[in-house]
């Protein structure tokens, strides 16, 4: 069963989601792991996407857009399912992802504003319901 995990951020700023989800990113690929990371638009995608080569001026993360036709452990999609072989989905998306089961962990990120943290409620009843393992890490 997928074990959904919550990162609870404090920080409002408008790209303190997409930093962490960076920094997660980072973190598991450098385990071995395959990330998809879902943005919900495609504005969001190629902003993350823009945002993969430049967040840590030390760090490669080698990621494509989904649906690219390029082969990198990282892909970056808004909408459409993924294709088969990833273990971590990066749920920045408002709503729970139709695929999320397919993976063996869901990262949902969740920052300090209020519209975000209720969708975020909203995100963890979903999982909650259904009887998901669900973790909540406080940053």
């Amino acid at each position: 069963m997928t074990q959904v995990d919550f990162y609870v951020l404090e920080d409002k700023a408008p790209r303190s989601r997409a930093l962490f989800a960076c920094r997660l990113t980072e973190k598991a690929f450098s385990l071995g792991h395959r990330v998809y990371v879902h943005a919900g638009t495609e504005g969001a995608a190629r902003e993350l996407d823009d945002l993969m080569w430049t967040f840590h001026e030390r760090s490669f993360l080698p990621h494509c857009l989904a649906g690219s036709g390029e082969d990198a452990p990282v892909h970056i999609g808004h909408g459409a399912e993924p294709a088969e072989g990833f273990h971590l989905l990066v749920n920045l998306g408002v709503e729970v992802p139709s695929f999320f089961s397919r993976f063996e962990r869901v990262a949902e990120v969740v920052d300090g504003d209020e519209g975000q943290k209720a969708k975020g409620r909203e995100r963890f009843r979903f999982y909650k319901d259904r009887g998901y393992p669900l973790e909540t890490h406080k940053l």
